[in-house]
């Protein structure tokens, strides 16, 4: 359920719903968030759901007003001025080659007044001028708060009166399966379960360029790369997502590289581990669950073994609280489907955690 706050907010995946819902009635919806929380990736992610459907992402922060409208022309032959119909907008000839047209008006209240203008007319009437947006479009916008210290004008009451009005909120849960979906480091998915508040950490007050959002920590994981200097990488890290954060995980990452191969640990070549440092261990349980998805998609033989060798090596060197963690990412976000009757530490493991597991996967 979406909480209440000052402000009603919603996860990434509450507002997936929503404005699926509202699609299905062409109701204009507007989504509210501060930077990088994923607005752009959320729409990119219900297109790619729908049958036949194609995505227009448009930048309205960029364009002027005549880039809605169009630009006249003199049309010499009717001895009349016409209108130029924009080329970026849908017309029909595209709009017969899909099901669904989503034009996806970002940085809506970034625009200048006279595009919002513009802009209004096409969401009100669904045409401006002499361009009408076909019957299978519908509109959905998004724009950062005017708290959030960018640069955006206030939206006319009239125009904010056309939209349903969403405001997103981070959730690492949400962040957690989006990340096991796109295949983020297993370094930084493993630091910020163990560090959950680390994920995002935006001040519109503070004068730093670099700050931690969902956006931001994909960056970390695309420029990881043992064979960087200490210094460049921690360098890169802290250009992304601040100094503070980068000091943190690079001393996160130093301990986690003292830990055991994940895939000796599958086959069952390390029974033990010397290092005790949680951060470290989460980073391990991730990277285990990684492996173990992995080797099921390549239909790999002997997964029940390594399946029951990722219990036991847990029962045998982590505190309850993070076998329970393991077992939860392990079914719930990494979607392994383990087989009781095959895993020979089952018994072993439902005796002593069944309990726990049952109330974490239903929290």
């Amino acid at each position: 359920m979406a909480q209440t706050t000052e402000a009603r907010t919603v996860t990434p995946n509450e507002a997936k719903a929503a404005v699926q819902h509202a699609m299905k009635l062409k109701r204009p919806i507007f989504m509210w968030g501060p930077p990088g929380i994923g607005k752009s990736d959320i729409m990119s992610q219900i297109t790619k759901s729908l049958k036949n459907a194609h995505l227009i992402d448009v930048r309205l922060s960029l364009w002027e007003p005549t880039d809605i409208k169009g630009i006249p022309y003199y049309a010499a032959n009717d001895n009349v001025m016409a209108w130029a119909p924009p080329s970026e907008l849908p017309d029909e000839e595209i709009s017969k080659k899909y099901e669904t047209i989503v034009l996806f008006l970002d940085e809506m209240n970034s625009a200048a007044p006279a595009v919002q203008a513009a802009a209004y007319q096409l969401i009100l009437n669904r045409k401006v001028g002499t361009y009408k947006l076909p019957d299978n479009v519908v509109i959905v916008a998004a724009g950062n708060r005017e708290t959030d210290k960018g640069v955006t004008y206030r939206m006319p009451a009239p125009l904010a009166n056309r939209f349903v009005h969403l405001e997103l909120r981070v959730d690492f849960e949400d962040w957690l399966t989006w990340a096991t979906e796109n295949k983020i480091h297993a370094d930084v998915v493993g630091y910020l379960t163990f560090a959950k508040q680390d994920l995002y950490d935006f001040d519109p007050k503070s004068s730093s360029r670099a700050f931690a959002t969902p956006r931001s920590w994909s960056f970390v994981s695309e420029l990881l790369d043992d064979e960087l200097p200490e210094s460049t990488l921690t360098d890169l890290v802290a250009g992304s997502v601040g100094e503070g954060l980068a000091v943190k995980f690079a001393a996160h990452r130093k301990v986690a590289a003292k830990l055991p191969n994940p895939t000796d640990i599958l086959k069952g070549k390390v029974k033990s581990m010397e290092t005790k440092e949680i951060s470290a261990m989460y980073s391990l349980t991730v990277s285990m669950c990684y492996e173990l998805q992995e080797a099921f998609k390549r239909k790999e033989k002997g997964w029940n073994t390594m399946a029951d060798n990722f219990f036991g090596f847990m029962m045998d060197n982590f505190e309850t609280e993070l076998v329970v963690m393991g077992t939860r990412v392990a079914i719930a976000t990494y979607k392994l489907p383990f087989s009781p009757k095959d895993l020979k530490n089952f018994d072993r493991f439902h005796d002593k955690y069944g309990k726990y597991v049952q109330a974490a996967m239903a929290s």
